[in-house]
This record gives structure tokens, sequence and C-alpha cells, in this order.
């Protein structure tokens, strides 16, 4: 955790070193970390080692000016935030000032300065910067949190499936045939227990069917045994006759085994919006299409037809924990955790949603 009160760094710019030494001794008191430079390579060079919070620049310098400075910091990806004030000695025109603003520029000061002011100045966005960064650590924090429990739901998940399986199926197994001998011995003797364990067979059938439904749903064992697309393919048939919805499939070949988190969470997505459109689309048709990328992103496609989703589903203020477990937000994070994006179009005559998970050397097994 970052302490509340840890340095950041301030670039002061200015050509004249007698002027770097006036500005550091007004600052020096809010104690953060000073750096100086008296050329603009001199202050990209300390931009591209440095995390700077506000860079303190002067309008007139040789060779490359504040403005002609302040353009290069803005064109670089790192620095489109960062806070630049500007200091002239001479009284720049409204035009000046403006041409300062377009620049990127947040505040502008005159000489003479005022020490109080400047200080409060740079103070004030030398905080702001400490707290986004704060911000962002709390926020990268949260969602490896998230990670670390979506990724324990889906253990739990596997491990209930296994157990479904093994155990309760064995007992299934064993009631089954139990029932047949006791069928075979009163058959002939007495009709009305005969009938009853008929019955018993029946829903023991059931019991059996509804216990594979359960165990599949929490984890496709084929998921883990020949991968995702044969997956996906026996849940939308398995869907399809269950629902009624005509469930269409479309999966890439060029789709090989990926790692055990990105099938489970292209799975996953897959499952969770088949679900909504039972529930809440009133679709008959549903369309799902995976595919690669130009080989570098793995794109999972699932479209109805029905009546759409509300805005507030598709951008939901928590956590929905509906269904599979997955819901709007689960697929976002999931999605995120991998460095992917989720895409939701919905309308009066359908919903599509989009995830595109980008397919890395670590996320492809060999086979």
């Amino acid at each position: 955790m970052m302490n509340e009160h840890e340095k950041v760094s301030i670039l002061l710019v200015d050509d004249q070193p007698g002027k770097l030494l006036s500005y550091e001794v007004i600052l020096k008191e809010l104690g953060e970390n000073l750096l100086m430079a008296r050329s603009a390579r001199e202050a990209l060079d300390h931009l591209l080692k440095t995390d700077v919070a506000v860079v303190l620049m002067d309008v007139s310098m040789p060779e490359i000016d504040g403005f002609e400075l302040a353009d290069m910091i803005r064109q670089h990806p790192r620095f489109q935030r960062t806070a630049i004030i500007f200091i002239s000695a001479v009284h720049l025109t409204d035009i000046d000032q403006l041409k300062a603003y377009q620049r990127g520029a947040v505040d502008y000061i005159s000489v003479p300065i005022v020490p109080e002011l400047l200080r409060a100045k740079v103070s004030i966005f030398a905080d702001l910067h400490r707290k986004t960064r704060q911000m962002e650590q709390l926020n990268a924090e949260l969602r490896k949190l998230s990670a670390r429990l979506i990724a324990t739901q889906d253990e739990e998940r596997r491990r209930i499936a296994r157990d479904l399986h093994d155990s309760v199926g064995q007992v299934i197994v064993a009631l089954s045939m139990n029932n047949g001998i006791a069928l075979t011995e009163v058959s002939n003797v007495n009709s009305v227990a005969a009938d009853a364990l008929r019955e018993n067979e029946q829903l023991i059938q059931q019991l059996s069917t509804d216990i594979r439904t359960i165990s599949h749903l929490l984890h496709p064992p084929l998921l883990d045994e020949i991968g995702l697309l044969p997956a996906i393919k026996m849940f939308a048939d398995g869907f399809a006759e269950r629902s009624k919805v005509n469930v269409s499939v479309e999966l890439s070949p060029d789709i090989g085994r990926l790692s055990p988190h990105m099938e489970i969470s292209a799975f996953r997505i897959v499952q969770e919006c088949l679900t909504n459109v039972y529930r809440h689309s009133e679709s008959k048709t549903a369309f799902i299409n995976l595919s690669v990328d130009e080989g570098k992103v793995l794109v999972v496609e699932v479209r109805d037809e029905g009546r759409g989703m509300s805005p507030g589903s598709i951008v939901p203020k928590t956590r929905d924990n509906t269904g599979s477990g997955v819901g709007v937000s689960g697929m976002r994070e999931r999605v995120r955790e991998l460095g992917g994006t989720l895409a939701i179009e919905s309308n009066g005559s359908g919903t599509s949603v989009i995830a595109r998970f980008p397919i890395s050397a670590a996320a492809v097994i060999r086979v």
C-alpha cells in the first residue's frame, strides 16, 4: 500500500540556473522530489525515466521553447495527464495564453513569482497526482482480489461437479441396481410394489439426468478433456434441446487449446449469454461464433433476436449473482482480467455480446 505522503516528482525546466535555484528554494518546503532540467532534451530524459507529477517550465527557452516542449510531452501516451505549469517573464497576450492551454497547460504564472502562490498551485497538482496513483493501485489490488475470487469460484464449481459425478453418481447407480433386483423379486407377487418400484426407476433416471445437467453446468467435463470448442458445441446442443431455442454455432478450426483460465472464461460468457437469452430475451434464436482475429485475439460473439436489455442491465451497479454466478459484471471482470474487452449492444430487435481475449504465447497449450 502506498504511503499517503509518499513523495512525487516535480520537474523544473529553465535554461537559466539562477531561476532553477529560486524555484528549488520556493518549492523545497513541499517535501517532494525536485528534478531540474536546463533544456528540453534534459527534461524529456527525466520524463522517460521518472514518473513526474508536475512540470514547471519557462516559456522562453532557446532552441526549443516551452510551447514546443509541451507539444512533445503531450504526444507521448504516458504524459497525457501530466500537469504542466508555464512561467513567463514577459506578459503573455490572451492568444499566447490560449496557445499554452491548447498545448496542455493546466496553469500559467507570470513573473515576479509570488512564492506562496507557486507553492499552492504546485502542491494541488502534486496531491492530485499522488491520490490518482493511490486510486490506481487500489483498483489494481481490487482487480487482483476479484480475479482470485473468480478463480476460487471456478475451482469450487469444478470440485462440486466432480463430487456429483463421482460420489452421487455412484450412489444413483447402486440405487438403480438395487431397485432392479427388488423389482425382479416382486414383479410376479405384488403388483402394487412392482408399480412403485417401476416408478422409482423412472425417478432414478430423472435424478441421474438432473445430476448430470447440474454437474455439466457447474463445470463441463469436456472442457478439461478435449477443449473449449467441443464443450461449447455440446452445451449449445443441450441448451437448444431443453429450451427449444434454435442455436446456431460457428467455431473456427483455427482455435486450438488455450489456457484453462481463458477456456473457462470464454465458456462462462457463452453460458451466461444463452441463459439470459432463455430467461429474459424471449428470442427463439441464438447465434454463437468463436473466431481468431489475425491469430492474436480470440473473439467470442453471442447474438439473439429478442427484446433487448435495459441500460441498467448492460452497465450494472451491483454484481449480478443470478444464473451461473457470472452476470454482466462477472463477464466484464473475466474479460478485463485477461486483458480483453467486452462490448454489449442491445435494442428492441436483439442483443449482441462480443468478448475479445488477446492470445499470448502463455495462453496457448501445446499439444
